[in-house]
């Protein structure tokens, strides 16, 4: 079985705390079409790349697309990455997307995510039709050629074929309980 969720598998459900003081669990979302994505507060894959994936969200949010990140680093591998700052990234930078935290990393194990960040995109029966990276450069998103996660939006909401479904997430690992913080699990594979 491969690590990360397949395409045309369903979304796992979740139940996680969120920045805006909330808990959120997957079937809160009626937007038609829901982008799930693993973030962070400290990898420079995600700090070069936040206000891309801001553009971006902001340019679908009226298309019906909802975005969610969802934090599943350990803050005892990687302090910077705790609740408490995740709080403060969201009050300080404003993204338009609820920010969840995933404590236990379950949700983490259950999408496979296999970086930061890692997008996953469900359409509206909430099946994965794309998974992978936002941009080619994520970490210069200024200096990306392609935008992977605008044209798979374009296409979905235009009801189009997601043309290219999968690519390798580019960023930093997540950061897992009691590993080092460039450990993976040892059957996550690149999706490519």
């Amino acid at each position: 079985m491969a690590f990360t969720l397949q395409i045309g598998e369903k979304a796992p459900d979740f139940k996680l705390p969120a920045t805006d003081g909330k808990t959120y669990k997957l079937d809160d979302f009626k937007d038609k079409y829901l982008v799930i994505f693993f973030t962070c507060n400290h990898c420079p894959y995600v700090l070069g790349s936040d206000e891309t994936t801001r553009k971006t969200s902001e340019k679908f949010i009226k298309k019906g697309v909802r975005f969610v990140g969802i934090n599943s680093n350990s803050p005892n591998t990687y302090p910077q990455d705790s609740f408490d700052n995740m709080v403060k990234r969201m009050d300080q930078l404003k993204f338009p997307w609820l920010y969840l935290f995933d404590a236990s990393q379950n949700i983490a194990h259950s999408f496979g995510a296999l970086r930061t960040p890692h997008f996953f995109v469900f359409n509206e029966k909430r099946e994965l039709v794309y998974t992978g990276r936002g941009v080619d450069n994520p970490r210069e998103a200024s200096k990306s050629n392609v935008n992977d996660l605008d044209r798979t939006l374009t296409e979905l909401t235009e009801d189009r074929k997601v043309s290219v479904p999968l690519t390798n997430p580019i960023g930093c690992t997540i950061k897992w309980e009691g590993m080092d913080s460039h450990w993976m699990p040892p059957d996550a594979m690149d999706l490519v």
